[in-house]
């Protein structure tokens, strides 16, 4: 397959190219879970697909527990490897196939003896309550299994074969589909027939997990690599923000559950029902949510790579179209929830069910007020996505939270209590917090897209007369740009880059190295992850990054920051840059280009420094101004941005 130029291909084409895979791999979960469901509900009924909810909530904290494992590990492993410490990144994966099996069994010893409590704290209603028990009981058994391989999958990809891991999870999937109507209808097994026939997807995925332990490239697995020791801190802080990430769902979901049955019960619905209904409404939404982020995500290598190359007017277009594509899907959900509730909820639910007419009632209802503009969703889906491709990762964080956290919850409580509207208040919650993140996201969205034209500076003529003079320089080094905030590093980069004719590498690498490496599903379900500051990346990133900086760097090129000076220490061909600016040329350049506030630009500029002083010498051990790690040390102020990168040509080229 021919690859895709990023600069220069149709911004549809790329669109599709990059977007479709995106949403298929985000749709699978989605559907599986959506198909458990159907086959739930229409065997068992309400009381079947209440309790599938009440359990769900464990799932999240076998995944939770599976995340701070495997991505630590793989994160781990994947630095060991650019490191070119071998024997240490083996550890990482046996290491944490020994804090699976631990955490496993902790987690399954615990669950299983207090499942009684745990459902009752995850919003079980008495009617719900053998249901939710039988279920659990089982679910829990195939616990091991799932956070295994849910663990490793993570390490599958690092080490190289992310389809290997998605055709693993996929066979677990579809057995799990197969089996479901075999156990629940033929065998009459209810909802312990559903679990049952989860369990054996999961350990088939398990089967197809440890398999491909005999086969890992990058390392070889030895009987002393499965001794535990300090390294195990290390893998558990790299995962540390993913384990965070999932305990913020489970609050959500907990809240929601909880909200349903105790303000369901004072109602003709009863608790049962508002329970069940919304955990089939959630599974539905969760097709729309999807789509949206698949469609957001795959974007991210677009907007970043021609961000980054300054070329401003294919990233407007790029947000366009990812606006445009999200907003009619979130519009054609909205048409089916307002217009066909009863026939959605139909899917869900036997007509010979005894609570049929109130679940559909309830469904109807819940459609028409909780999801009644949740179309409005995909303008704030899309903003976090999207500005973090534009390096924002703290802006990007707070726009993921606004609707469910800042908005969704207080909201219904509000309502709930003090207005005492009981559970319409969490329904109407729903719709309010969606026109409220709305008109919050647009300031946020507008603010971003006006800040992109200020990031690029029209080319001059006598730039172009310069390019003119040099076209036939043959350059063959790397060059690495650290810079001060505000200095005007990134233009400098650019411009130069120009002038040898070798292409320029910045935000764009976080996002192509997102995709390449087999991420993208991490990088949606993780997409909160934060360091102390926005300029700082997750160390999930940094160790992506790090694998491709070291391939873009087998060619002349220009890379700026990401500690590339460091991680290309080895390379005989590297120079290394550092630019720097005096404290008020700092301040008025972020002013007129960054949008930094002028009452505080310095103190912002300040902490902006010290944060990527901390960034790397958390990552190489050594100081960011230790003059020694680079080969030239340029003040732009003394010849200004344009002169001091034809300064820098001049002393390459000679």
């Amino acid at each position: 397959m021919k690859e895709l130029n990023l600069g220069k291909e149709k911004i549809s084409k790329l669109i599709l190219a990059f977007s479709l895979p995106c949403v298929i791999s985000m749709l699978i979960n989605s559907i599986y879970n959506i198909v458990d469901q159907i086959f739930i509900g229409k065997g068992v009924g309400t009381l079947g697909n209440a309790s599938t909810n009440v359990i769900f909530p464990l799932i999240i904290i076998f995944n939770a527990t599976a995340g701070l494992i495997g991505n630590g590990a793989s994160a781990n492993m994947s630095l060991k490897l650019g490191e070119g410490k071998k024997e240490e990144a083996s550890k990482s994966i046996a290491q944490a196939i020994i804090l699976t099996l631990i955490a496993s069994i902790i987690l399954f010893a615990i669950s299983y003896i207090f499942l009684p409590q745990l459902v009752y704290m995850f919003g079980c209603t008495k009617n719900v309550y053998q249901y939710a028990i039988d279920y659990g009981r089982i679910i829990i058994i195939g616990a091991p299994f799932m956070i295994t391989y849910s663990a490793l999958s993570n390490i599958i990809r690092a080490d190289g074969s992310p389809k290997y891991s998605m055709i693993m999870l996929v066979i677990g999937a579809i057995i799990n589909i197969i089996l479901d109507p075999i156990f629940i209808f033929i065998f009459d097994m209810g909802v312990k027939g559903g679990a049952i026939a989860t369990v054996i997807g999961q350990v088939v995925s398990f089967v197809i997990a440890l398999l491909y332990l005999k086969r890992i490239k990058s390392v070889k697995l030895t009987k002393n690599d499965f001794k535990l020791d300090k390294n195990i801190f290390r893998i558990l802080s790299l995962g540390l923000s993913s384990f965070i990430t999932q305990c913020t769902i489970l609050v959500l979901f907990v809240f929601m559950n909880n909200i349903m049955t105790k303000y369901g019960a004072e109602t003709k619905f009863g608790a049962d029902i508002p329970l069940s209904v919304y955990g089939v409404i959630s599974k539905i939404n969760s097709l729309f949510i999807s789509t949206v982020l698949g469609v957001s995500i795959g974007a991210q290598p677009i907007i970043g790579f021609n961000y980054g190359s300054g070329n401003e007017l294919r990233v407007k277009e790029t947000l366009k179209k990812v606006l445009q594509v999200n907003f009619i899907v979130g519009i054609i959900f909205n048409i089916l929830f307002v217009l066909f509730p009863k026939q959605i909820a139909g899917v869900f639910i036997s007509k010979n069910d005894p609570s049929y007419e109130l679940f559909i009632e309830f469904a109807n209802l819940m459609c028409h007020t909780f999801l009644l503009v949740c179309s409005l969703n995909a303008l704030e889906m899309t903003t976090s996505i999207t500005i973090q491709s534009l390096g924002n990762v703290k802006k990007s964080t707070a726009v993921s939270f606004i609707r469910q956290i800042l908005l969704l919850i207080p909201i219904s409580l509000f309502l709930c209590i003090v207005l005492d509207k009981g559970i319409y208040g969490v329904l109407y919650a729903g719709a309010i917090s969606d026109i409220l993140c709305f008109i919050i996201t647009i300031f946020i969205f507008r603010s971003e897209y006006v800040k992109l034209g200020k990031f690029v500076k029209t080319k001059d003529q006598d730039k172009l007369e310069f390019l003119n003079n040099n076209k036939n320089i043959n350059f063959d080094k790397v060059i690495t740009i650290s810079r001060e905030y505000g200095s005007g590093g990134r233009y400098v980069a650019k411009l130069l880059a120009d002038m040898l004719n070798i292409p320029c590498y910045d935000a764009e690498i976080i996002d192509h190295t997102a995709l390449e490496s087999g991420f993208t599903k991490e990088f949606v379900e993780q997409s909160d992850q934060i360091k102390k500051n926005f300029y700082i990346l997750d160390d999930k990133m940094f160790i992506a990054e790090t694998k491709v900086i070291k391939n873009l760097a087998k060619t002349p090129c220009v890379i700026v920051g990401r500690c590339a000076d460091y991680i290309l220490k080895a390379n005989k061909n590297v120079i290394n840059i550092f630019l720097y600016s005096d404290d008020d040329s700092k301040q008025k350049r972020a002013i007129k280009y960054y949008g930094l506030n002028k009452n505080n630009a310095k103190k912002q500029i300040s902490k902006i420094n010290k944060n990527r002083a901390k960034h790397y010498e958390y990552y190489t051990n050594r100081k960011w101004k230790d003059l020694s790690n680079y080969d030239i040390i340029l003040n732009v102020d003394k010849c200004g941005v344009e002169g001091t990168a034809k300064n820098i040509f001049n002393i390459l080229t000679k």
